[in-house]
Parts: C-alpha cells; sequence; structure tokens
C-alpha cells in the first residue's frame, strides 16, 4: 500500500456500512481520502473519529443520482490535490418489493445509484486518471447477486442492477486495453454483510425479510475493506479482475 500514501480516493457512500470501513481503511493507509455521501451529518461524524490518522477523510455531500454533484466532486479534488488515484464505487441501494407489485419509482433509484451513478463516476475519474497520466484503479463494490439470481425475497431489479455492474466491469476493462491504459479495474463481490445497507434497504415492515437474513451467516464491513486494501497492494501489472467473498457456511 506504501505507493498509494499521500494518493487521492473518492469514496461513495461513504456515510456508514462498507463505504465508512473503506474510507477508514485508505485514511489509516495514508491517502487522503473524498468521502462521498447524501447525509453530511454522518461523515462529519467519521471524519472527527479519523482525525490524527496517517492520512486524511475530507467529507463531501453528494447525492450518487445527480450528475450535476458527482460533477462537484471530481471538480473538487481537481482544484484540491490535482488527481483522483482511486475511485471505490461502493453507493447502492435496494428497495422491497418485487417486479410483480413493484414501484417503478423504485426500481429508477435503483438503477439510477447502482448503474448510473456508478458510471458516471466512473467515467469522469477515468477522464481525470488518463489526463494527469495516472495508472489509478477502479474499484466496484458488487454483490454475490452480480453473478447468479437467489431466491431471496423482494429484490426486484436489485441482481439485475448488480449484474450490469459486473458486465461494466468487463466492458471497461476491455475499453482499457484498447487505449493501453494501465489504469486496473476490479469487482469485488461480498455475500451477505451485516451493516446500516440492510437497515435502510428494508426499513419497512418485512417480517420476510428479517427472518431469511437473521438465518444467514454474515461478513462484517471490515471483510470488505480489508478486500479493498487487498486490491490496491497488488503489484501495479496484477489485475485483481473479480474478487468474491463470502461468509463461511453461506447457502447457495
Amino acid at each position: 500500500m506504501e505507493r498509494w500514501s499521500g494518493k487521492t480516493a473518492v469514496v461513495t457512500g461513504a456515510s456508514s456500512g462498507c463505504g465508512a470501513a473503506i474510507a477508514e481503511a485508505l485514511v489509516n493507509n495514508g491517502m487522503q481520502v473524498v468521502a462521498v455521501a447524501r447525509r453530511q451529518d454522518r461523515l462529519l461524524q467519521l471524519s472527527n473519529k479519523l482525525k490524527g490518522r496517517s492520512g486524511k477523510l475530507h467529507p463531501f455531500q453528494c447525492d450518487i443520482t445527480k450528475e450535476s454533484d458527482i460533477l462537484k466532486v471530481f471538480e473538487w479534488v481537481k482544484n484540491n490535490y490535482g488527481a483522483v488515484h482511486v475511485l471505490v464505487n461502493n453507493a447502492g441501494i435496494a428497495r422491497p418489493s418485487g417486479l410483480i407489485n413493484g414501484n417503478s419509482k423504485d426500481w429508477l433509484d435503483v438503477l439510477s445509484t447502482n448503474v448510473l451513478g456508478l458510471s458516471i463516476a466512473t467515467k469522469l475519474a477515468v477522464k481525470d486518471m488518463i489526463n494527469n497520466q495516472v495508472d489509478g484503479q477502479i474499484i466496484h463494490i458488487n454483490s454475490v447477486l452480480g453473478h447468479y439470481v437467489a431466491q431471496v425475497p423482494n429484490l426486484n431489479v436489485y441482481p439485475a442492477s448488480k449484474f450490469a455492474v459486473t458486465a461494466l466491469t468487463e466492458t471497461l476493462r476491455q475499453e482499457l486495453n484498447a487505449i493501453k491504459s494501465k489504469i486496473r479495474i476490479t469487482s469485488v463481490s461480498p455475500g451477505p454483510v451485516d451493516s446500516e445497507f440492510q437497515i435502510a434497504t428494508y426499513v419497512t415492515s418485512n417480517d420476510e425479510w428479517q427472518k431469511f437474513f437473521n438465518n444467514l451467516p454474515k461478513l462484517q464491513s471490515e471483510d470488505v475493506a480489508d478486500a479493498v486494501v487487498y486490491v490496491l497492494s497488488t503489484p501495479a501489472h496484477v489485475l485483481v479482475h473479480e474478487l468474491t467473498i463470502r461468509p463461511v457456511g453461506e447457502p447457495v
């Protein structure tokens, strides 16, 4: 990780759960971390927690579904640090309704966050890296549900959005190869994680989901952060294209 010390990372969805754990791990490794999320108060709490560490956390309020907000993030980085070296696309949501009787507004929210917001942030990061001749790293926080559809209640378009992330990872790899870029792209696909994501996603009463989720073995947010650190710590000539991490005993 030494080569990333002092470098700049943007982490989306950084106010809680995996995003907060990833931001903390990168700060501990000496990086300047621009922590992006809608909840400014949570970002400020995390910033205060991480004072005095090797790196520094910079809170930045942003709605990842709004392109204008994402543009402001990268403009701020350009004006204050010059270049982006790492982008971690962690922001993601799900909504508890099915495909048959689901709400199309919920579907749009999921796709706008998990697919379009991720794609816009990635485009801006790659453009910045190319302009600044940075051999950087893009990491998509995907899901095991981006590789198969499990029988999980009321996930509607969530697996489809994560399948899209799997496809976007490979598409970007091919595009970077075509221009002979050394920018690396990685998909990290966790199994179930014991994080605030589950609470925020299923904030409405959903006994079927709670029963299902409570009986699953789970990863911790720090396990996902460790996976991100591993990806970054590999030699520059190594591409970890897909990294799947699952809790021991997770059913298919």
